[in-house]
């Protein structure tokens, strides 16, 4: 932690997601006085509208084996579930690299070991927050159905349960017919052969929750700034600068844009864009709990009357245009599988950019400076770790002390 021993009293988060509020929230419960800035607003990134799952036991590092059986066709193809335009992007081509060398059994079991502490803490963190005063709740997950029109599809998701378990991670599920998952849920299409019942997992409406969460961080003393865009971060001997602004420390949760600011302290681990797209249709038997068709990574939630359809891995740049065809793709898919959504009145069309690292795990903890702290780069898993990552990285800026769930993820590793 450097020469800084006395703890801050006042801490600058930059980015109004999930990760930055939570950190921010953490951060009041060792009465640190925080305010957290934004370039656009609350929840306006990868936290609006994502699936929202809350899935700890099925939060695993994205470099698997599997990755590399699409092949290079598959992958540029603007149809397939993880996309990569043709480009001649230096960044974008190093980071891909680096991702395929991780795609390795051994390395995909290391990163998993580090992803167990986060997982195992992930919903009592929730839990922390809605006994602190959060309103908005999670729900539970039941059913959770993830469902394969052949009984071959689901060999793959199987066969990573059985390494999930064999890394220590306890993950409960049972396999169920096709007959039986559409009893349960009358949306699944007669195509459906084959399901899998996931118990213990949550979900919630992803941008209801992070603006609940940021009403119970105002309420508390808070502050929020948005509309704005920080250029620069500037520390020296008396603190932190951000503009006019002075802290005793800062933190970067500026999710898919991480490096732009990180890089300076230090912080070389590419944060690459992988986007996701989703949408809303009416659906005439609207789901009880989410559904997950894993063969075509498309991730269904049921939020009010509406459900959710998401799904696609593009890596691309953060502020590229949305592209037209991975809805259409999104559409294609959820055609064949859902029965009576109503997909040709779509509403709350979106892309949003998860921030991914090439080794599958998140960036949490102190740079170079002892004053400026990162977290960032959780992939899929931002909403899902969100709150345990600020909660533990909260206790470090506080007591000076790491952690040692946060051992594996050191941004500086």
């Amino acid at each position: 932690m450097g020469s800084r021993q006395i703890p801050p009293r006042r801490v600058g988060v930059l980015g109004a997601g999930m990760v930055g509020l939570s950190t921010g929230w953490f951060l009041q419960e060792h009465g640190v006085e925080v305010t957290v800035l934004d370039r656009a607003g609350v929840a306006a990134g990868s936290s609006w509208g994502n699936a929202g799952w809350l899935t700890p036991s099925m939060a695993v590092p994205l470099p698997e084996p599997s990755v590399l059986r699409y092949g290079i066709r598959a992958v540029l193809s603007p149809s397939s579930p993880v996309y990569v335009p043709p480009t001649t992007d230096r960044t974008l081509l190093t980071f891909l690299a680096q991702f395929a060398r991780n795609c390795t059994p051994a390395r995909w079991q290391r990163a998993m070991q580090a992803l167990i502490p986060l997982n195992n803490g992930a919903l009592a963190a929730f839990e922390e927050l809605e006994h602190g005063g959060v309103r908005a709740r999670t729900r539970e997950a039941e059913p959770f159905t993830a469902a394969f029109r052949t009984e071959a599809d689901s060999r793959a998701l199987l066969e990573e349960f059985a390494h999930i378990r064999a890394s220590g991670q306890a993950v409960d599920f049972e396999v169920i017919s096709g007959a039986a998952a559409r009893r349960d849920e009358p949306a699944l299409s007669a195509e459906i052969g084959l399901a899998v019942r996931i118990h213990g997992e949550r979900f919630l409406d992803p941008a209801a929750y992070v603006d609940a969460l940021a009403e119970s961080f105002l309420a508390r003393g808070g502050e929020i700034v948005v509309d704005e865009e920080v250029a620069h971060v500037h520390a020296d001997a008396n603190g932190v600068s951000i503009g006019e602004r002075r802290f005793d420390a800062v933190v970067l949760a500026t999710g898919a844009r991480l490096n732009h600011l990180a890089r300076r302290f230090g912080v070389r681990r590419i944060v690459q864009a992988g986007r996701g797209y989703s949408f809303t249709v009416k659906v005439d038997d609207l789901p009880r709990g989410p559904v997950y068709f894993p063969t075509q990574r498309l991730a269904c939630t049921p939020l009010g009357e509406r459900l959710r359809i998401a799904g696609m891995m593009e890596f691309r740049d953060v502020d590229a245009p949305r592209d037209p065809r991975r809805i259409g793709a999104l559409v294609d898919q959820a055609q064949v599988l859902l029965r009576g959504a109503h997909l040709d009145q779509r509403e709350d069309e979106w892309v949003g950019a998860r921030p991914c690292t090439a080794d599958g795990l998140p960036l949490i903890g102190v740079t170079t400076d002892p004053r400026v702290f990162v977290a960032g780069g959780h992939g899929m898993w931002g909403m899902t770790l969100g709150p345990v990552t600020g909660k533990l990285l909260a206790a470090q800026i506080a007591t000076a002390e790491r952690p040692a769930a946060l051992d594996a993820v050191d941004p500086l590793r």
